[in-house]
């Protein structure tokens, strides 16, 4: 059966400089994808191309290229990315350049029309689909660049025109979706952030960066280049799949996929197949991320030691409030302080004051200055942990949705030639309620119970989508899927987490991957760029979830 290897080397604008080196000399692959755009990262692009008409690209992604184009050429791996971020066109014309430099004869194709005309935002850009990459491939493409597309089209693309698939084979379309989300993030299906990454054979020190090995049918095998670090097993791949997800339909621009299909087997070491997955048709709309300047910011941080530290806080807050106003102010009390101990910082709490207003001027010296001012006429112990600065502009991150007839979906060959991609003319969207599974096995006894860190019978993994947060939860064992389904309740997550506890939270099951996953509305705000919270990705959500001590089942073994 034929197979087409896809690899990912990044995950993230920022992530493993190397990685494109590592893959292409770590085995055989047919493609290389490398994906850049994170939501905050179009708001750094946005500012970049405020400054430079001329930029709006991942920059990182042409030095990379500097020292692996001539290899990928070599050995025939063809490159597909979205690092053109707002300006593809750019991008493309830079590669070629590069390869002019390096007397390469490289074949440079291009996907755009995901920009949105938003007189009103910095960026707007739809996620476009897989279509417009595969026809850049058919038509000889070596190197693909794309805008905003769906991460998992960069690999959904290349699957395409290795198989000739349409609009109708949803199943496959399905599949390989499911393959690229897994993929997209780099090293975290391999091992990276993974809640069990003391039992990875290197202990989480090096993952490799992921393959997955797609069959015309859709289904796939997740592994990675031997000799690499981390490992690829059914819990990692689980925790990946459960990533930055909602409900069990899982939203594209080419298909719905059906999450709650998914299939996943250990075949060998290092190699997890992923089969079954269903699709139906996408919806007629197209998600489209905006972002928008919000204003200023800034932040100082008091350390607040020993005794009445409420008191100390209190004094803090009156005394900044009545130097700027109490408008845009917010103030938040770690209590990091350990009472009794000899450590000046073990004995410490972190008064954290966030400062953001539209007016620059407020938000910068003239506050920053009225923090320092305290340092002689506060609390006894006063002292900061932050400089007095200028404030710095913030972004804001917002969704809403257009109608994929209006979007002029476009693929730039490479000869030049500019191909309209349309849309797909069979329809549907959120397909109602999730498919029904019998449990695996009966749940354990709760009339016996130990008290333990949740973390011991589970695993999470959490996110960001704009200013809400997902956190996925799986058990380890069949024998622990029933406990957790039947206990992990909203209302408990309310108890265990209070900061959710007064927000909108859905909860969905994925039996098939003895996994609960939670959207908690409204937790982030108005997105990471904007957010105050010590966490504000919320990427240690899951973790902070599995450290909590509970009434774990008695039956159950550790």
């Amino acid at each position: 059966m034929s197979v087409l290897r896809v690899g990912n080397a990044s995950g993230f604008y920022g992530d493993r400089f190397t990685a494109w080196r590592e893959m292409l000399d770590g085995g055989e692959l047919d493609v290389l994808t490398g994906d850049y755009l994170a939501e905050l990262t179009m708001l750094i692009l946005g500012r970049d191309r405020m400054r430079d008409p001329s930029l709006g690209y991942a920059k990182t992604f042409l030095r990379q290229m500097e020292g692996v184009l001539g290899t990928a050429r070599e050995r025939g791996v063809r490159l597909v990315t979205n690092a053109g971020g707002l300006n593809p066109a750019g991008l493309a014309d830079a590669i070629r350049s590069l390869a002019d430099r390096l007397g390469l004869q490289v074949r440079v194709g291009y996907v755009e029309g995901d920009a949105i005309q938003r007189p009103d935002a910095l960026t707007a850009n739809a996620y476009l689909g897989a279509f417009g990459i595969a026809a850049c491939l058919d038509a000889g493409a070596d190197v693909v660049v794309t805008g905003r597309v769906t991460d998992a089209s960069l690999a959904v693309g290349p699957a395409i025109a290795r198989f000739g698939w349409t609009r109708d084979d949803l199943d496959a379309l399905a599949g390989a979706t499911v393959a690229g989300h897994l993929i997209e993030c780099g090293a975290q299906v391999t091992g990276g952030n993974f809640s069990f990454f003391t039992e990875l054979p290197d202990g989480g020190h090096r993952p490799g960066f992921p393959i997955a090995e797609l069959r015309a049918d859709g289904s796939s095998v997740l592994t990675k280049h031997p000799g690499t670090g981390g490992a690829v097993t059914v819990e990692t791949v689980t925790a990946q799949l459960l990533y930055e997800v909602g409900g069990p339909d899982y939203l594209g621009p080419d298909v719905v996929t059906r999450l709650d299909t998914v299939r996943l087997e250990q075949e060998g070491p290092d190699r997890v197949r992923v089969s079954g997955v269903r699709g139906t048709p996408p919806p007629d709309t197209l998600k489209v991320g905006v972002n928008n300047l919000g204003g200023f910011r800034n932040s100082m941080t008091f350390v607040l030691c020993g005794l009445d530290i409420p008191a100390k806080a209190a004094l803090v807050r009156g005394q900044i409030e009545e130097s700027v106003g109490a408008e845009g102010l917010e103030f938040t009390l770690a209590r990091t302080d350990h009472p009794g101990t000899g450590d000046t910082e073990a004995a410490s709490a972190l008064l954290h004051v966030h400062l953001r207003d539209g007016d620059k001027s407020r938000a910068g010296r003239a506050f920053s200055a009225a923090a320092v001012e305290l340092a002689l006429a506060s609390y006894p112990g006063c002292t900061l942990t932050t400089l007095p600065g200028d404030a710095t502009p913030y972004g804001v991150f917002t969704a809403d949705t257009i109608a994929q007839d209006v979007v002029e979906h476009v693929a730039v060959l490479p000869s030049g030639e500019r191909v309209p991609i349309p849309p797909p003319t069979v329809t549907g969207g959120l397909q109602g309620a999730p498919i029904q599974h019998e449990a695996l096995t009966r749940g354990p006894s709760l009339h016996g119970s130990r008290r333990g860190p949740l973390g011991e019978l589970v695993g999470a993994r959490s996110g960001d989508k704009g200013g809400d947060a997902n956190l996925g939860v799986w058990a380890r064992t069949d024998a622990t899927w029933p406990w957790l389904r039947d206990w992990l309740t909203v209302e408990r997550l309310a108890e265990l987490l209070p900061e959710s506890a007064s927000l909108t939270v859905e909860r969905y099951e994925l039996p098939n991957l003895r996994a609960v996953n939670f959207v908690i509305r409204g937790l982030l705000g108005q997105g990471v760029a904007a957010s105050t919270r010590f966490d504000p990705q919320a990427k240690a959500l899951g973790e902070l979830l599995r450290s909590r001590v509970v009434d774990l089942p008695a039956e159950v073994p550790r």
